[in-house]
């Protein structure tokens, strides 16, 4: 199942009903021997189930442990956890559909904190210890917050963006300026000055920009997954761009096949190397001239769902979402594509964050 699908499918449950989660502390149960180089596992459950987990992998160890933050919290993470980052000592979990991003500490798991009152958060990008922003799923506005205080502080409206069908996903620094991409519906990479928390200029770059990093030459990249057929917004066939931040350009442009249903971008940890999902795991210098031919990684059977580069030694692990139903298996690979381990982890893995 396309991911595109499934965003529009809780939408329209979204309009029709409003999730509402209900935090309240039980017993702290357990501590937990945590590892200083981990990665995080974030599985978004499935839409208004509210059985979003965290998981935490020691890759010495070959340890996996699951449901972490309920564990240490004795409360339920929420419903479809989206995206996690560490900053400030703390690890960072936005949560999509309850409307909340949690501060918790990346040793214990243990809530230190939570910004409240988001419309629909993607992902949280931060400018320093007093300033972060935001993205938004149907939103014309990215939210301005202080992590110092757990607290909304502004917006920054998207010109030409309406607000029923507005969305900001991934955010990528370079020097003053943060450059997001504008996702569902959208066909925008937008550019943000940091000292004025305001958009400066928009880049058109084809139908539904969804992800965006920076590659060692601090060129920007994004794929283009071309929408879905029947989309108000059009149909057309995916792409792969690299911009030129200072010129503010498309600099290169690979097509994909109008079949295809590419996701998942990725920079390797020196930046030189992308990596994302087309059914397969495709592997491409930042230098190429034209897509490769053969993946890295084929298939087994399953769905492909998300990727991470371990910035210690360059092993890849691979999200399988299975059936969204079940729990999820990442795969991890060695530099020649030997795999690793295996382990399972919650119910759509769809996002990793390095500790």
């Amino acid at each position: 199942m396309n991911k595109i699908f499934r965003v529009i499918t809780a939408v329209l449950a979204m309009l029709a009903t409003a999730s509402c989660m209900q935090w309240d502390y039980g017993k702290f149960e357990e501590d937990f021997d945590t590892a200083d180089h981990a990665l995080f596992v974030l599985c978004e459950g499935n839409f208004q189930y509210g059985n979003a987990t965290l998981s935490h992998y020691d890759p010495q160890r070959r340890s996996v442990q699951n449901e972490v933050f309920m564990r240490a919290n004795g409360m339920k993470l929420g419903d479809v956890a989206q995206s996690m980052t560490v900053y400030g000592g703390k690890a960072w979990i936005v949560v999509n559909n309850s409307h909340v991003v949690f501060a918790i500490n990346p040793d214990t798991f243990r809530e230190v904190g939570r910004i409240e009152g988001l419309n629909s958060p993607r992902y949280i990008h931060f400018i320093s210890d007093t300033k972060a922003y935001v993205s938004q799923l149907w939103d014309n506005r990215i939210y301005i917050v202080n992590p110092s205080t757990y607290s909304v502080t502004g917006t920054i409206l998207v010109p030409e963006m309406e607000a029923s069908t507005g969305s900001t996903e991934q955010m990528v620094q370079i020097g003053d300026y943060v450059y997001c991409s504008c996702w569902s519906y959208q066909n925008r990479i937008i550019k943000i000055d940091t000292r004025t928390d305001s958009v400066t200029a928009s880049l058109e770059v084809g139908r539904q920009p969804r992800c965006l990093v920076a590659d060692s030459r601090g060129k920007l990249w994004t794929i283009t997954d071309g929408g879905y057929e029947g989309s108000p917004a059009g149909r057309e066939a995916p792409t792969l761009k690299c911009i030129d931040p200072e010129r503010f350009a498309v600099e290169k442009e690979f097509k994909f096949r109008a079949t295809d249903s590419p996701s998942g971008l990725l920079a390797s940890s020196d930046g030189n190397t992308l990596y994302w999902i087309n059914r397969h795991v495709w592997q491409m210098s930042v230098n190429a001239t034209r897509l490769p031919v053969k993946p890295l990684l084929k298939e087994r059977g399953t769905m492909y769902y998300a990727l991470t580069v371990s910035p210690a030694d360059n092993h890849l692990y691979v999200a399988d979402a299975i059936d969204y139903q079940q729990q999820g298996k990442i795969y991890r690979y060695d530099t020649d594509g030997t795999i690793v381990d295996e382990f399972y982890v919650g119910i759509t893995p769809g996002a990793f964050c390095w500790k």
